[in-house]
């Protein structure tokens, strides 16, 4: 089954859309000018959003000293720009219904999520990139393949009926059964939720990092996917290390120790952090 591009974006207005305040902060993602107040007081008018990205703000790869109980005192403590990461984490995961997909495992997948999410901040502190920004590009990167598996389950199911059968990387079977990938549909929802630019270039070129103008995000961002992946994070089966791009690699500027530890981080905040995703 061939989807045509049009496809993609009939099957996104069937899809949930986040809250209005995280459209908003999708498309600003670097833009300061916004009013911390007014913006914690309709992320708690959402209780469930609330309630998730307080888990979020609690968890231990924010580091906080004391247990925040409110929007406005995370905000206090861990800054504007990891919050309204943080917010748009928590809505986003859950924009998504779970198990409409035979033999697509949605807790692996947010489990490669959160861990790319975590290794993407860790390298990105390293780099002195904007860590939160890299945090939610590392969580969002794969979200093409949700957009597929919710909107066209039956041809996706086939999808990974090919890649079993071919014991080749996902995107390939994915243009292979379907004429698209998984990028095209991240683009597509990047587009239809007003992404900002930033992101939706870190989506688009997250595995292609050499492009021209691809930037470094989506350097940060493949290189923590392909380590997850190595990792065997998400505990799927028959897990491919993507073909790694040796430009994007060397542009970390990491020795062999500072990868090891990189691992480590990445292991041991995947759990809580991915527990808090799938939730």
């Amino acid at each position: 089954m061939k989807l045509a591009p049009e496809q993609l974006v009939e099957g996104l207005h069937d899809l949930p859309s986040p809250p209005a305040v995280v459209l908003d902060l999708l498309g600003t993602l670097e833009n300061d000018d916004i009013d911390i107040s007014v913006l914690a007081k309709k992320v708690s008018l959402d209780p469930a959003l609330t309630a998730k990205t307080l888990r979020l703000a609690n968890a231990s790869a924010f580091g906080l000293q004391v247990k925040v109980t409110t929007i406005q005192q995370a905000i206090t403590f861990l800054g504007f720009q990891t919050m309204r990461n943080l917010i748009t984490a928590a809505a986003v995961t859950g924009c998504f219904p779970t198990g409409r997909c035979p033999g697509f495992n949605d807790r692996a997948f947010w489990r490669h999520a959160s861990a790319s999410a975590v290794c993407a901040r860790a390298l990105a502190r390293r780099m002195r990139f904007n860590q939160d920004v890299a945090f939610t590009a590392g969580l969002l990167h794969d979200l093409g393949q949700l957009v597929l598996v919710c909107s066209h389950p039956d041809a996706y199911s086939a999808v990974l009926a090919w890649r079993r059968q071919h014991d080749c990387p996902l995107i390939e079977a994915e243009r292979a059964v379907l004429g698209v990938d998984h990028v095209d549909a991240g683009v597509a929802l990047a587009n239809h939720w007003h992404f900002s630019d930033v992101m939706r270039q870190a989506i688009a070129r997250h595995h292609a990092p050499d492009t021209p103008g691809a930037g470094m995000l989506a350097a940060i961002v493949h290189v923590a996917d392909a380590i997850v992946h190595a990792l065997d994070i998400a505990g799927a089966e028959d897990e491919l290390v993507p073909p790694v791009s040796a430009v994007a690699w060397e542009a970390m500027g990491l020795n062999e120790e500072a990868y090891g530890y990189l691992f480590q981080e990445t292991e041991r905040q995947c759990e809580e952090m991915s527990a808090i995703m799938a939730a």
